[in-house]
């Protein structure tokens, strides 16, 4: 079973069905105590950092979530999710995340421009894939892949080695990470049609 966390925030619907697209059971909870009995666990996530945090650590899903990563269980994270994995953001003043990934949450730098043309904020599109690590999410999947985006930060980890891809807009940023048994997107599996439903298998089959 794949739980996925309803702490108030994030496009739930949307990732449940995407697994059952691929002939996977996922159950949306608000229970933290679910977590602990599922095989693996999503940690989506739409809007502020800071919001999220407050929701997850008022929801009860904090010791859960860093429990069910230290056990090994397998660990999705989804946009704002991938975010929420590391020590602190910026976006609204300064953070604190669940710390599982040391390094920071930036916002997109102002002025940025690409073939002589100004690049708005956010990130919001269709935009490439540079592989760079043959993460579990990725088994399967092309280089140059295209995949969904909509955000205004990007992660920052401070051991570079944990990056499995970047994307390119303005700046080379971290699109998707992976240490041990946690992989994390910045963009959205869910939304990046044929491409994204295989990785959200790839999650559901990783040992």
């Amino acid at each position: 079973m794949i739980a996925i966390i309803d702490y108030g925030m994030g496009n739930l619907r949307s990732v449940q069905k995407g697994f059952e697209k691929v002939g996977f059971e996922a159950v949306v909870t608000a229970d933290p105590k679910v977590l602990l009995d599922a095989e693996r666990v999503v940690l989506p996530g739409v809007g502020a950092f800071r919001d999220c945090m407050r929701n997850l650590e008022e929801g009860g899903f904090v010791e859960p979530i860093l429990k069910v990563i230290k056990e090994g269980k397998p660990f999705l994270g989804i946009c704002l999710g991938l975010q929420l994995l590391f020590t602190e953001s910026e976006e609204f003043g300064r953070h604190q995340g669940l710390n599982v990934i040391p390094g920071k949450v930036l916002r997109f730098p102002e002025g940025m421009v690409e073939a002589g043309e100004d690049l708005k904020v956010p990130h919001m599109g269709w935009n490439q894939l540079n592989v760079k690590r043959p993460s579990p999410l990725f088994q399967g999947i092309e280089q140059g892949t295209n995949v969904y985006f909509v955000h205004s930060y990007y992660v920052k980890p401070d051991d570079e080695s944990v990056v499995a891809a970047t994307t390119g807009y303005g700046i080379d940023f971290c699109a998707a990470i992976w240490r041990d048994n946690v992989v994390a997107a910045q963009f959205h599996p869910e939304k990046s049609q044929d491409k994204g439903l295989a990785m959200l298998k790839n999650f559901a089959q990783m040992k």
